[in-house]
């Protein structure tokens, strides 16, 4: 094989075939192909595309990179779920124990944020004690004891995706689809879940700003989950605005509680519980058939939270203790009254980033009490010299550095402006 001729062919739309895919990921993982021919081959991939076959084929390759788990022999169903990622998307906290409270198993390998998106693991490390890294027993314990679990992913598991994504990242490739399908999947797939159910986000605050590209990226994923026979769904569902109150990682843990506690935002709970009944479809389970509790049951009757608490304990944390709170606090304050009918993701997001929720560089720190809590959410009123965001840093250099990323990402108007949005958008399958 020679990654020269496999660039050309690709830059000219010619279809890779299977022994030239499986030789450029092994190659290329293993050191033997440069950096600039693999930049060169995403580009290509970027500009011309794969079909069906070349995704399913390219995840395939990235897949035997490394190991797979095996969950199989468990006695629960497994499923999964992954999201696109978005602000205040803290779905995976009340999901998980809330789809493990009602039968299935929940082995979910979870990320760190970058940018103005959060990150899972970063989230759950606010927690006194709690800890993301587990080795495969220990992961397959603590599913057996409490039937599910949130962990960090092994540097074992498709060490070429890891590879090749950071080379994407300085090389302009990241919003490939059928790059970001195959990344996505050859992660998924390594887990050995039984079926995955996928949430992927559209608007200012998500990866993918338009309805038409994510469900290409819906479609081409779903498509590589049922031909690795793992039954596979996806959701579309709104991120032009944040989801629920808090955007920060404290903040956001406090929030998934209430929900778990039978409260929490309207929307959050909404989309928990879609989110759930999927997945337990999708793992041969129907909600209120056969003993199966519908997952709204499980909010409601404490279930789900003291799944939680089994699940935090298991990793040694404590979902008693004290969360971690900003030393310096600011509020924003509404300019005028009316009915909010905008309130830009993205920028809260960028506001809650620049606070130090997030990170710059995936070796950076982050604040766990920084973030943004949301007073007002769109269809709400506001009134004027009332607060409208309250800001959270340890830094208070940071809040004018904030306060300029949420200048113009709110809107406020009459009642008649304000055009609702659903909240799950389509259902790919």
């Amino acid at each position: 094989m020679d990654a020269i001729e496999i660039i050309r062919a690709k830059r000219d739309g010619v279809e890779l075939t299977p022994e030239q895919i499986d030789w450029v990921i092994a190659a290329y993982t293993r050191g033997e192909i440069a950096e600039e021919q693999m930049s060169a081959l995403a580009m290509a991939i970027f500009l011309k595309g794969m079909n069906r076959a070349e995704v399913a084929r390219w995840t395939e390759a990235m897949l035997d990179s490394g190991e797979r788990l095996d969950f199989s022999d468990l006695a629960r169903p497994t499923t999964d779920k992954h999201s696109t990622g978005g602000v205040g998307d803290k779905i995976t906290l009340p999901l998980t124990p809330t789809v493990a409270a009602c039968g299935a198993a929940v082995p979910q390998l979870s990320g760190r944020g970058l940018g103005h998106t959060g990150g899972t693991l970063d989230k759950l490390e606010s927690i006194p004690g709690w800890r993301a890294s587990l080795s495969t027993e220990e992961m397959r314990q603590v599913i057996v004891d409490t039937g599910g679990v949130i962990c960090a992913a092994g540097s074992g598991l498709a060490p070429a995706d890891r590879k090749l994504y950071a080379l994407r990242d300085v090389t302009g490739t990241v919003e490939s689809i059928p790059l970001i399908s195959a990344s996505i999947m050859s992660k998924k797939l390594a887990e050995g879940t039984g079926s995955l159910v996928l949430d992927v986000k559209v608007g200012s605050g998500a990866f993918m700003k338009d309805t038409t590209a994510a469900r290409e990226l819906a479609r081409t994923m779903v498509d590589i989950g049922n031909d690795h026979g793992v039954r596979t769904v996806a959701l579309l569902t709104d991120m032009e605005s944040p989801l629920g109150r808090q955007v920060g990682n404290a903040l956001e843990v406090a929030e998934a509680v209430e929900v778990l506690s039978g409260g929490g935002p309207a929307d959050v709970v909404e989309l928990t519980v879609a989110l759930a009944r999927e997945m337990l479809t999708a793992a041969g389970l129907t909600p209120g058939e056969n003993g199966i509790k519908d997952p709204a049951e499980a909010l409601r009757d404490g279930s789900a939270l003291e799944s939680w608490k089994d699940m935090i304990r298991a990793q040694g944390g404590d979902p008693e203790a004290d969360l971690p709170e900003a030393a310096e606090s600011r509020v924003v304050l509404a300019p005028t009254s009316g009915v909010v009918t905008r309130l830009d993701a993205y920028q809260v997001g960028l506001a809650a980033w620049r606070l130090g929720a997030g990170r710059a560089r995936k070796e950076d720190a982050v604040s766990f009490g920084a973030g943004v809590t949301l007073h007002a959410k769109p269809g709400e009123e506001v009134v004027a010299g009332e607060p409208l965001f309250t800001l959270y840093t340890d830094e208070a250099e940071r809040f004018g550095w904030a306060a300029e990323a949420l200048e113009g990402a709110c809107d406020i108007g009459g009642a008649d402006e304000w055009t609702p949005r659903p909240l799950v958008i389509d259902r790919v399958a």
